[in-house]
């Protein structure tokens, strides 16, 4: 038997793809560029925008005829066994390419930002926390397990990370994303992306690109960036996700910039992405964001326009089901309304993608190849340390915490004794099973309250809900100040519920009006407060909120962002001292609720001042967290007069960083940059670099950040990145707010011109001191 040129292992990926795209009947080649979402809901109450109006209806067997480009959500939809699941993608896989006259199997895509979104499957923390985290290891190896999980189940593309930058907190999707600046983003968010694609499964880089700069904070409201913030704030992540994480995959972001939507913008999607940066993969759409051309951001008239517009910007795959590229499309190439150019393109990408991922080989097989595990103990194990790591002291002002093990505790709040309360939106139970009131969990999640009962067993625990997590009732306010009055110390456990378009709080489409706590938690705080007991606060969030009206008030604050399935042992660890906490803010935690909203990367004219009464201070900096140990910083580089360095050299800064407490913790060195003055206004500082140090008692590190120019690199007015000649600042710093020490620079040299090989990290060198 002869095989065909496009099942020859031996041939080049591009020769096979080219071959069997000569044999594709248009039909074929265009079945190729969409997904099927089978069982998904059409009822007004779904997992993403306007599903209720944007699915369409098919004829399944006769649809699958022609081959499939993707498969939608097969575990994520529903709540399914993942050993039967994984046997029935199987057997979809398998009428897939018994049907097709190429036997080509679709790629299965799922959700992934929190884990694999799965019944049963491990709700890892969300992204802000592994911002908090600053520890991209850790982050790394969370990935390439969800990874492992997503390929054991036959899926092979992951819809995450987010590198959404966030700009104003009061966006619901701010849970999402990784925190309130561009490196923190890049370095955390690849590496996600090296994990997961080290488990051979494809990444999907979200949302490409600005859907974080909305106006107002309004889910998929336009987008106002100008050309500078969108090239030195919004793209950087991206770049680095690309260039370093290897990702193979890009989804369009559902926002418009400018007047133009990202779906039909081929200056980002094939100028930029492709042509500039380099890149070969995948192009997908954001679900239904093709379809929303016409019916969201009326510039295209029918499916067929819209769909024309997104192949010509560069979009390959329409997500999640066949709105344009079904029927639409081969007969507007028919009638000569589309180039079936455009087509070829979008189809040879995707059969090389398959080709990667082995789907054009003869003897691929769909059958899982072991048993189906989504929740070991390994998983487990990595989710409390992720948690762990995460969970942020605020402030501890007269060292209330770590509470005492036989001591009197009121547990207190509408947050302590919800599992749900630990999850973020794309957490399976907060995503999907809240359609499913009757289906459990499926994974274990310890409460805040029932953690610390079994972390202090001598300690006397009582709990009152106090309030609901919104709405103004106040009924439950008696009981709780009682519980409380008759505590040694009250935990008041706040915060969030996840959910998606309305539905809480946090999450997709539950933006708020400004960063007041939800419903009457304030006010039960207060009241908490009233009682002369000190106050513990524990915030399990998916944004940071205000605390301004509390500050001096409480005993500690303690901040945590929906920390996953072991958050609730996590939290009770570092209140009862068995975790010394070591998170640091992703994002700034405002002093008032309303009217500012800021992140610390602002030019003078954004900071405090005299041309208006508004201070926009934080309350937290970007960065702060505290620890129950304390550390020494020594020895920090930098004389009295500056160094000088070319615009393209390069500069060692050190420090030494010594635990002069008395137990083992972590203290995350930040370095910093501050530019006097440059051509256009600068953030007064940046972030450019980081590492994370443990140490035992008495035990020191020296620390060395190899700052290159390039990392002083901005956007001109011509739209060119130069590295301008002039004075800098190299800030060693616990938080962007508490620079520990400074070392001076002068750039001399002509302005340097720099292209897509920049370099983007900082490199770091740990050593041990004697």
């Amino acid at each position: 038997m002869t095989t065909a040129p496009w099942r020859d292992h031996a041939l080049p990926a591009a020769d096979r793809v080219d071959d069997l795209l000569s044999r594709m009947t248009l039909e074929e080649k265009t079945a190729q560029l969409y997904g099927v979402w089978v069982g998904a809901s059409t009822d007004g109450d779904g997992v993403a925008p306007h599903q209720h109006d944007m699915s369409v209806d098919h004829d399944w067997d006769e649809l699958i005829t022609r081959g499939l480009g993707q498969l939608t959500r097969s575990f994520g939809t529903a709540p399914v066994d993942p050993a039967l699941g994984a046997q029935a993608l199987a057997r979809a896989q398998r009428r897939i390419t018994e049907a097709g006259r190429f036997g080509i199997p679709a790629i299965a895509h799922e959700e992934c930002l929190a884990g694999f979104t799965a019944w049963q499957a491990t709700a890892y923390p969300v992204p802000l926390a592994w911002g908090a985290t600053w520890d991209p290891p850790v982050v790394e190896e969370m990935a390439r397990r969800i990874g492992d999980d997503l390929r054991s189940a036959g899926v092979h593309q992951g819809l995450a990370p987010v590198l959404d930058v966030v700009r104003d907190p009061r966006w619901g999707r701010v849970e999402e994303t990784i925190g309130e600046d561009p490196y923190l983003v890049g370095t955390v968010g690849s590496a996600y992306v090296k994990g997961l694609e080290s488990a051979g499964v494809v990444a999907t880089l979200k949302h490409f690109a600005g859907y974080a700069s909305s106006v107002g904070a309004r889910n998929l409201a336009p987008v106002r960036a100008g050309v500078r913030e969108f090239a030195d704030v919004t793209l950087p992540p991206f770049e680095m996700a690309l260039r370093e994480g290897g990702a193979r995959s890009v989804m369009a972001a559902y926002t418009e910039r400018d007047g133009v939507p990202a779906s039909a913008d081929p200056e980002l999607l094939t100028g930029l992405l492709r042509e500039e940066w380099g890149f070969t993969g995948t192009v997908v759409a954001d679900y239904f964001g093709i379809g929303f051309l016409q019916t969201l951001h009326r510039v295209a008239g029918t499916p067929a326009e819209a769909a024309h517009a997104a192949l010509t910007a560069g979009i390959d795959v329409e997500l999640p089901t066949l709105k344009c590229y079904g029927d639409p499309l081969p007969a507007a190439v028919r009638s000569g309304q589309v180039p079936e150019e455009l087509v070829d393109r979008a189809a040879r990408r995707v059969l090389l993608q398959k080709c990667e991922l082995g789907l054009l080989d003869e003897d691929w097989t769909p059958e899982p190849a072991a048993a189906v595990n989504l929740d070991s103990t390994g998983n487990r194990i990595l989710a409390r340390r992720l948690a762990e790591e995460s969970v942020v002291l605020l402030d501890n002002p007269d060292g209330l915490l770590p509470l005492a093990p036989d001591t009197r505790i009121a547990v207190i709040g509408p947050r302590a004794a919800d599992a749900l309360a630990m999850l973020g939106c794309y957490s399976f139970p907060s995503h999907v099973l809240t359609h499913h009131p009757d289906v459990p969990a499926g994974i274990e999640i310890p409460t805040v309250l029932d953690a610390l009962r079994t972390e202090l067993p001598d300690a006397k625990v009582t709990f009152s809900q106090g309030c609901e997590v919104t709405g103004p009732d106040t009924g439950g306010f008696e009981e709780a100040v009682a519980r409380t009055a008759e505590a040694d110390v009250c935990v008041a456990v706040l915060g969030d519920r996840a959910g998606l378009f309305g539905r809480g709080t946090s999450g997709e489409g539950c933006d708020a009006t400004d960063l007041g706590l939800p419903g009457a938690q304030g006010e039960l705080l207060d009241a908490l407060i009233a009682t002369g007991v000190p106050v513990v606060l524990v915030l399990l969030t998916g944004r940071p909120y205000a605390l301004g009206r509390w500050h001096g008030r409480l005993g500690a604050v303690v901040q945590a962002f929906f920390p996953g399935e072991e958050g609730g042992p996590a939290v009770a660890g570092v209140l009862s001292g068995r975790v010394n906490p070591s998170g640091r803010l992703p994002v700034s935690v405002p002093q008032v609720p309303g009217g500012q909203p800021w992140t610390y990367l602002q030019p003078p004219l954004g900071l405090a001042g005299e041309v208006s009464n508004l201070d926009p201070t934080p309350l937290y900096a970007f960065g702060h967290g505290r620890s129950y140990t304390t550390f020494a910083w020594e020895d920090g580089t930098g004389g009295e007069e500056p160094a000088e360095i070319g615009t393209d050299g390069s500069y060692d800064v050190s420090v030494t960083v010594r635990n002069t407490g008395e137990r083992e913790g972590a203290e995350v060195v930040q370095l910093y940059l501050h530019d006097p003055v440059a051509s256009v206004t600068r953030p007064d500082m940046r972030l450019i670099g980081y590492q994370r140090v443990a140490a035992a008692p008495g035990e020191a590190a020296r620390v060395t950040f190899r700052f290159h120019a390039d990392l002083s690199s901005f956007t001109d007015r011509a739209g060119r990145r130069v590295v301008e000649p002039g004075a800098l600042e190299l800030r060693l710093a616990a938080s962007s707010a508490d620079v520990r020490h400074t070392a001076r620079l002068t750039l001399t040299g002509p302005v340097r011109v720099l292209g897509t090989d920049r370099r983007l990290r900082c490199e770091t060198e740990v050593s041990g001191v004697e």
